[in-house]
């Protein structure tokens, strides 16, 4: 029998506790939320530029938000001026 403890173990129990997730989901519940807020930052600004791209918003108004988005991330990213934020899509 394995003594490895998952390093959110206690994240893990509390959501088996508090919601009908068994442990196995419950765990893999906890691997794809940190999967998503570990995306690196130049990864999620090229995501989200395509994302609201997509919904017809212009340039203007998409690199303000995504660099207050970035703010909100789970790791903070470090300040990005507009025009660093277009340099990553752009290149």
């Amino acid at each position: 029998m394995s003594t490895t403890r998952h390093p959110y173990e206690d994240l893990i129990a509390h959501l088996t506790r508090t919601s009908p997730l068994g442990p196995g989901e419950a765990a893999r519940v906890v691997a794809d939320v940190l999967a998503y807020f570990s995306e690196p930052a130049e990864e999620f600004v090229r995501r989200r530029h395509g994302e609201l791209k997509a919904r017809g918003f212009t340039n203007d108004e998409i690199f303000p938000r995504i660099a207050g988005e970035l703010t909100g991330r789970r790791v903070a990213a470090p300040e990005l001026s507009l025009r660093q934020l277009r340099r990553i899509v752009y290149g």
